[in-house]
């Protein structure tokens, strides 16, 4: 079988994955139990969660050191501390953390750091269902060296994070949640992303932060992404790197803010666009005509790393319970003000520390 007919089956066989999917979902919809479709109650669990995320996973080594040695240069480590990551991933965690039910879909190889990724996953309670398993390379790390001066350099070793293939990934499993959430990879494995954009059903909602990673490729390379995408969840600065030229261009403009820009986003065909301003808090607008700005909450923050993703993982969480735009925003700055009180997702909060929070709100 030559390169184009195996395309041509892989494609083939998703298709007709898809439409199994529908099928099933059809029968979901109707509350069908585990029993009436002869399954396990875990496989039933498992395949019918409320948020799948797609995104690299790595494992983050982060060293101290003296100072960052130059060309021929040396300096010592003075401590090191590991812990497993990925914006998806540390988004997907903390929904998981507020009772959501969640699934992943990325890429470990047969190693130490895939054990570590894979273990992280399962004790936060995420189904290990889509997780795809190398047969053989290095699964993703990124080395980070931190100076006594703040002065930070960081190497990203993607592993087989790139190696993510269209037909690696089940569409009947996709095609069963109710919200898809993207992050950046590095490399090869964006095309996994857009083609399964394809096989997708109109009620899965799209949710993506692109990071730097994407922003800088630009609107063309992401139009398939942007294009599907739901909920658009990015930071200020990927914002003006992703669409400010492209509006500029696009509008015959000089200068455009944050808020323009987003309108011009929403306006479209992106339903709601959510831009997180750090310290400043979160602004959002949405196609229902609703506009918010969000105050941050103030704390002392330990680690900032994980703020955005798990900011993510309370609008999510409010998109799914009902909330309205400012609430879900309220919710989500609330998420991401207990997340940099600690290191990395460790202070990621509760279902039960949200509902206090919540009725706090009342």
């Amino acid at each position: 079988m030559d390169e184009k007919e195996k395309t041509n089956s892989n494609s083939e066989t998703i298709k007709n994955s898809s439409k199994i999917a529908s099928e099933i979902n059809e029968e979901l919809s109707r509350n069908i139990s585990a029993e009436d479709l002869g399954v396990d109650e875990i496989v039933y669990d498992a395949l019918n969660v409320d948020v799948i995320g797609f995104g690299a996973l790595n494992v983050d080594k982060l060293y101290n050191v003296a100072n960052i040695a130059g060309p021929d240069g040396e300096s010592f480590i003075k401590a090191e501390e590991e812990s497993p990551g990925g914006s998806a991933a540390n988004t997907i965690i903390g929904l998981s953390k507020l009772g959501c039910s969640t699934s992943y879909i990325g890429k470990i190889a047969p190693d130490a750091e895939g054990d570590l990724l894979e273990y992280n996953l399962m004790i936060n309670n995420v189904y290990l269902t889509n997780l795809i398993y190398a047969d053989e390379g290095n699964s993703g790390k990124v080395l980070g060296f931190v100076s006594d001066k703040g002065e930070r350099a960081l190497y990203v070793d993607a592993g087989v994070n790139d190696e993510i293939s269209i037909d690696e990934i089940n569409p009947l499993n996709v095609n069963a949640t109710k919200v898809l959430h993207y992050s950046s990879f590095v490399g090869d494995s964006f095309n996994a992303q857009k083609e399964l954009l394809a096989f997708l059903k109109d009620d899965v909602v799209l949710s993506f932060d692109p990071g730097i990673l994407y922003a800088e490729k630009g609107v063309d390379a992401l139009k398939d992404i942007l294009d599907r995408t739901d909920i658009l969840l990015i930071n200020e600065t990927e914002l003006n790197v992703l669409f400010e030229y492209y509006y500029k261009e696009k509008l015959n403009a000089d200068d455009l803010s944050f808020r323009d820009l987003a309108l011009n986003i929403c306006q479209d065909g992106i339903d709601t666009v959510v831009v997180k301003r750090g310290e400043k808090g979160a602004y959002a607008i949405n196609s229902k005509d609703q506009e918010v700005k969000i105050p941050a909450f103030k704390c002392d923050a330990v680690d900032t790393t994980a703020a955005g993703d798990s900011f993510n993982s309370g609008f999510l969480y409010s998109y799914l319970n009902g909330f309205d735009l400012a609430k879900s925003c309220t919710v989500a700055n609330w998420v991401a003000s207990k997340s940099v009180q600690a290191v990395g997702v460790s202070g990621q909060p509760s279902l039960d520390e949200l509902n206090e929070f919540l009725e706090s709100l009342e």
